[in-house]
């Protein structure tokens, strides 16, 4: 079973249940859910959607169980497979990266609804940050949005399986993979130079592309309170004042 502040996540044999507290919103659970869904139709390999149920005051999404796994566990055990496992993230997120899915919300105003409600920054860093994400270009590939190992299942027939598709959204893959390039540098830095550097090779895309999009995806990052983060969140988007 896997806590959060907000959620509890827990197995009822063949299925999943992701339990939200009452004080978690409706309309974050719904659209959750509704997202999920979207994935799943568009035919993305994630576990089958069965239900959004009430249960203890809140609401819990219910999805199929599917055996294997992660690929957090699998580098846990395996350490001397790291770049193995490195390869079959990238490879994995440039699959998914491949899908159109309708209806999604576009990646760059999504991050810029984020950043105009962080009041811990000052109004001209913002402006920045902003007009750094109006100057990207529009794309429309799946992004996941936390695509990171602990949230890929690997199928003993070595198929995979994607979780958690809360935060995804329709833009630049850049922007993916500058998410999951942060989120190794502040849970596994070991690994996260490796990663970025695979994952630029094989996408072929510029690093510099990528490091584009770190302040304004640490900008994001930082609307979560997070405070064990801070520090380097605050230094990455503090490159957006110099550039």
């Amino acid at each position: 079973m896997e806590e959060k502040s907000y959620k509890t996540v827990y197995r009822e044999g063949n299925v999943i249940v992701k339990e939200f507290t009452a004080s978690h919103p409706k309309s974050n659970v719904f659209n959750e859910a509704y997202i999920h869904a979207c994935v799943e139709d568009a035919g993305v390999p994630v576990p089958k959607l069965l239900g959004v149920n009430p249960v203890h005051g809140g609401w819990a999404i219910a999805t199929e169980y599917v055996a294997g796994q992660t690929l957090e566990a699998l580098m846990k055990a395996h350490p001397e497979k790291a770049d193995e496992y490195l390869e079959k993230l990238v490879d994995v997120q440039l699959e998914v990266g491949s899908y159109r899915v309708r209806n999604l919300r576009n990646t760059r105003v999504k991050m810029e609804d984020a950043i105009k409600t962080l009041t811990a920054i000052d109004a001209s860093t913002r402006y920045e940050l902003l007009q750094r994400i109006h100057g990207m270009a529009q794309h429309s590939k799946l992004c996941h949005g936390d695509l990171v190992p602990s949230n890929i299942i690997i199928k003993e027939d070595g198929s995979y399986c994607v979780l958690d598709w809360a935060h995804a959204s329709a833009g630049n893959a850049g922007a993916d993979a500058a998410i999951t390039y942060l989120r190794f540098s502040l849970d596994a830095p070991e690994l996260a130079e490796r990663y970025l550097r695979l994952f630029c090779k094989k996408a072929d895309m510029a690093i510099q592309y990528v490091q584009t999009w770190m302040p304004v995806v640490a900008a994001a990052q930082m609307t979560k309170h997070i405070e064990s983060e801070r520090a380097l969140l605050e230094k990455w988007i503090s490159v957006a004042e110099y550039q």
